[in-house]
């Protein structure tokens, strides 16, 4: 699984998300560009404790879902959403994503970091484990519009 933390990844990902504009549209699921780009922020926020979104540990995500995160096999298509992670408002994409780029960036900054704070609904994870899911979360949500 690629990982944030790695250059190519990294690199990856910037790039896909330059190919991206307001008028890219869904291949799936309800968000629209703007909310997906908001929508994106918040794993970021939770990984640099940046935002509190009031999650809470549930032992049947952490057993069946937690591997899934960070694994090599791809999300299926309309998968469901954290409930704070979901917004119904108009988001405006250049706006949304200009908040995103530069945690992309001050995560990939942290890519020799080996101590993280464990996620608030599902526990510890690796460095490795943290880069895997920031870049599979992505990588999720740029195939989604098309990128």
């Amino acid at each position: 699984m690629k990982s944030i933390f790695e250059e190519s990844g990294y690199n990856e990902i910037k790039t896909r998300i330059v190919a991206l504009n307001k008028d890219s549209e869904s291949q799936w699921g309800k968000m629209n560009i703007g909310q997906m780009a908001w929508h994106c922020q918040g794993p970021f926020n939770i990984m640099l404790e940046k935002e509190d979104y009031k999650l809470k540990p549930n032992w049947l995500t952490k057993v069946f879902f937690k591997k899934s995160l960070y694994n090599d096999k791809p999300w299926k298509k309309g998968l469901p959403t954290a409930r704070v992670l979901k917004t119904k408002e108009s988001k405006d994409f250049n706006t949304e994503i200009s908040k995103l780029k530069p945690l992309i960036n001050e995560s990939y900054a942290l890519k020799d970091k080996t101590e993280w704070t464990p996620h608030p609904a599902f526990g510890y994870f690796t460095a490795q484990q943290w880069g895997q899911m920031q870049y599979k979360h992505l990588d999720h949500h740029l195939k989604q519009f098309g990128a």
